[in-house]
């Protein structure tokens, strides 16, 4: 072996082991626990029993505004309401269309400013990227349209949460992010 193959080698070994000590210097990795299915769902409960009476006092004041009124009928059932959506009731879709407007706020509003919404934050419940942060803006705008392809797709978006083995529903999987429980 030549002096300078010896030298090189010698300061290959140094980084190397200048590398293990910086690795071992930060510590070990933290360890999350991801919330599962029905943590969520219920979170999901306290998050629309916020979102839904403020929906309606803005649907009403908007209805109220553009004189756009539900029409009266005796009977309200099921039927009712399939019938006034494939009519193409525009006081039904401008109901259901301020409702997701108000839902999409609320949802970006509370990841950007605090990585969780007030439901997760009773249940003890944040969200995070890959790296453990709080959601970016871009990764909260993707949580969101992730949210509303969810609700397009009849709630299958969210019950994928509970078969998939990171508990993950669409919205994480096109964000990029995790639901994890706050440690104590």
């Amino acid at each position: 072996m030549t002096k300078s193959e010896a030298a090189s080698q010698q300061a290959g070994s140094r980084a190397g082991s200048q590398a293990r000590s910086a690795r071992s210097s930060r510590g070990a990795a933290p360890k999350f626990y991801v919330g599962g299915f029905w943590a969520r769902a219920l979170a999901g409960l306290i998050d629309a029993a916020i979102i839904i009476p403020i929906a309606l006092i803005l649907c009403k004041v908007a209805s109220a505004l553009a004189d756009l009124h539900i029409p009266s009928s005796r009977v309200q059932g099921l039927d009712f309401w399939l019938d006034l959506l494939l009519a193409g009731n525009p006081a039904l879709f401008g109901a259901i269309g301020l409702t997701l407007a108000i839902a999409c706020t609320y949802s970006m509003i509370f990841h950007i400013s605090m990585g969780r919404t007030p439901g997760m934050r009773v249940l003890k419940l944040r969200i995070i990227d890959v790296y453990g942060d709080d959601p970016s803006t871009p990764r909260a705008l993707a949580r969101t349209a992730g949210y509303l392809l969810s609700v397009a797709s009849l709630g299958l978006g969210f019950i994928w949460i509970a078969f998939d083995s990171e508990k993950r529903g669409l919205q994480d999987w096109l964000a990029g992010t995790y639901v994890v429980k706050n440690p104590s």
